[in-house]
């Protein structure tokens, strides 16, 4: 609609002007008329009273058709006025506004709605509404919405995709009422269109955000779960099956922590890639957090079906990943659980499948299992064991056990190792390999090692101040103790505290958590070596065994592992490795220390290859502190006293 000016209002000096002027007007009309009219009937004109009646009544009618007048125009002056303002809030009103005939063309259409979709009012005007829709939404509006609005004579809140000239779509809900004339027959609309173009992509980056993992780009916990639940409820209505893989990366904290998070999400995005190349049609994959995993499979699947998908899922790590040109691999352990045998609803089912990968890492990684009622049951008892494990250390139920380290050539115990009991009260005593390995899991290990710590340092400074021999005093410490920041720290303080002598402590480490972080952990063993405390290879042969590390680690002593031990002589590829240990030690200059002797004939082994201590209990079984004590009040423990009599007989196990 083009913008006209509207009139001006009179001034009220003006008005006042022309309602004079309309009197006089009037009067002298009607003066003229009656004079006429005199001067036709012969009347005598020079009565003046006779112009009277006709001067008032004259001026009173000019007077009163000037007043009408001047309301006809101030009415015309507001319409044009209201007009013009309409016209203006129509042109510049922040949303897009337009109207159709009967036919459907736009016959008008705001400044904002022309600006918004990009066109000129002569690129619009005569052309209909609907050429301006997305194919979709043409469909709807011509087939449904506008028939409806010229029937109804109303629409609110339509949803239509609009197309700019550039091509670019954008959401908007549309709002109509339509102008009919005194026969009720459409005449226009008069309708509003509502941009949420922007709207709606903050609604869908809320949705994203709600139900997709950002990084990966998976679903994430709370969509898989809904998800899940409605797969469960169509197969309880067809009597169908869906299987759960519950997926876990192997070792992937050495990644984090190596190669930093940044890296290590990079490497989660290229799984996600490697899993979702695995999926078949109507499969769901989603990240739980974490490298954790989950993939949804629904129809009628055999065990041999899923075993053999479990298989193509782990072939996909077979291969490496490269990432910012640096190579990496990894692998993945799959717990596999089925609707309904192990579960009939969601959290059933995620917490066995669960259970399962927790049992496929236990047997070796890289490898799957499906969920039994025997996992169950250990799960039950692993939660139980790590419940009551948190309260053992302040209820006073841990304690040390030491065992003798015996020098086979003078026979004289040269050293304790430090073993961690746990005497639960109405259960008994719970064997180290069931307790170890939760404390571990749960970061359990990090205050239980440091009171481990710090009661063999007093019980080793007890026997000092008590002038007892000067014994080693070893104690395993766990590569989640190493990796602690203040580690150092830690070590300093205790031996100050405790007021021990540093060159009789003996730290002993595994060969794992050597080579977890192999340079941090040098470092953190040559600072222990420049304080004088004895550094050892516990359960030597079973880990990476690797050569390298016993060159440039600072270490005094490797002990073999029992395993190798237990069934020398008899077994020449035992007697071998045991050998060639020794041997190698030698060649290092290193002491070597054998574990779980507990025969004649293997004591008598390992004294013929010369190595240079033993433990184990053909000695003595782990003692108590006190027991201990007894060893020294009794002299059996102190220079130049071998525990071997005469005839190879050892009095202590008389």
């Amino acid at each position: 609609m083009p913008r006209q000016k509207s009139p001006a209002p009179f001034p009220r000096s003006r008005c006042a002007l022309l309602l004079v002027l309309w009197a006089l007007s009037g009067a002298a009309v009607l003066l003229t008329f009656s004079t006429l009219q005199k001067i036709y009937l012969g009347i005598a004109l020079h009565d003046l009273r006779s112009y009277l009646a006709p001067f008032f009544f004259g001026g009173t009618g000019g007077l009163l058709l000037g007043l009408y007048q001047l309301k006809l125009r101030r009415f015309n002056c507001e319409l044009t006025e209201n007009e013009s303002r309409y016209r203006d809030l129509y042109q510049n009103t922040p949303v897009m506004l337009h109207s159709i005939n009967r036919q459907g063309q736009l016959v008008s259409a705001s400044r904002h709605w022309l600006e918004t979709l990009g066109y000129s009012e002569s690129e619009v005007l005569g052309r209909k509404l609907t050429d301006f829709f997305s194919e979709s939404s043409r469909h709807f509006a011509e087939s449904s919405a506008l028939p409806d609005f010229f029937r109804n004579g109303f629409v609110r809140d339509i949803p239509y995709q609009m197309v700019k000239k550039s091509g670019e779509t954008i959401d908007v809900l549309l709002s109509a009422v339509a102008e009919r004339d005194e026969r009720g027959e459409f005449v226009r609309s008069l309708a509003v269109a509502v941009d949420v173009t922007e709207r709606k992509r903050a609604e869908s980056a809320a949705h994203r955000l709600a139900y997709y993992d950002p990084l990966t780009g998976l679903p994430n916990r709370v969509l898989f779960q809904d998800r899940l639940g409605q797969s469960l409820a169509q197969a309880h209505r067809s009597g169908g099956r869906v299987a759960l893989l519950y997926l876990d990366l192997d070792r992937f904290k050495g990644i984090n922590d190596t190669l930093g998070h940044s890296f290590g999400d990079l490497v989660l995005r290229e799984v996600a890639g490697r899993l979702g190349g695995c999926l078949r049609e109507g499969d769901t994959l989603a990240r739980l957090g974490g490298d954790e995993f989950v993939l949804l499979l629904t129809g009628d699947q055999g065990d041999l079906a899923l075993g053999g998908f479990a298989k193509c899922i782990l072939n996909a790590f077979t291969h490496s990943l490269v990432i910012q040109e640096r190579e990496v691999f990894t692998a993945a352990s799959i717990g596999i659980a089925l609707y309904p045998e192990d579960g009939s609803d969601p959290e059933t089912l995620l917490r066995n499948a669960d259970i399962a990968m927790y049992a496929a890492k236990s047997s070796g990684r890289n490898t799957y299992q499906f969920f039994s009622e025997e996992m169950n049951a250990a799960a039950v008892e692993k939660l139980s064991l790590e419940t009551h494990l948190r309260r053992a250390l302040e209820r006073g139920e841990l304690s040390l056990a030491y065992q003798p380290q015996v020098d086979l050539r003078s026979g004289e115990i040269t050293g304790l190792e430090t073993l961690l009991r746990w005497n639960r009260p109405g259960v008994g005593a719970i064997p180290p390999d069931r307790f170890v390995p939760v404390a571990e899991e749960t970061g359990l290990i990090l205050p239980i090692g440091e009171w481990a710590l710090r009661t063999a340092c007093a019980q080793g400074r007890a026997w000092q101040d008590a002038g007892y021999p000067p014994l080693r005093i070893a104690v395993n410490l766990s590569a989640s103790q190493i990796k602690q920041p203040r580690f150092i720290d830690l070590i300093d303080r205790v031996l100050e505290e405790t007021g021990l002598d540093p060159h009789r402590l003996e730290i002993e480490l595994t060969e794992s958590t050597i080579m977890e972080n192999a340079p941090d952990t040098i470092m953190a063993m040559t600072d222990l070596k420049v304080r004088g405390i004895q550094l050892a290879i516990d359960d030597f042969g079973t880990g990476y065994s690797s050569l390298t590390y016993l060159k440039h680690f600072p270490i005094n002593r490797i002990k073999i592992a029992q395993e190798f031990v237990r069934d020398i002589p008899s077994d020449p590829d035992d007697a071998a490795i045991v050998e060639a240990i020794i041997a190698m030690a030698h060649s290092l200059d290193l002491n070597v220390i054998a574990e779980g002797v507990e025969k004649r004939e293997q004591l008598e082994f390992l004294r013929a290859r010369r190595c240079h201590e033993m433990q184990g209990f053909y000695f003595a079984q782990p003692l108590r502190a006190w027991e201990v004590t007894r060893l020294f009040t009794e002299g059996k423990i102190q220079p130049g006293v071998c525990l071997f009599g005469e005839g190879g007989t050892d009095p202590a196990r008389q």
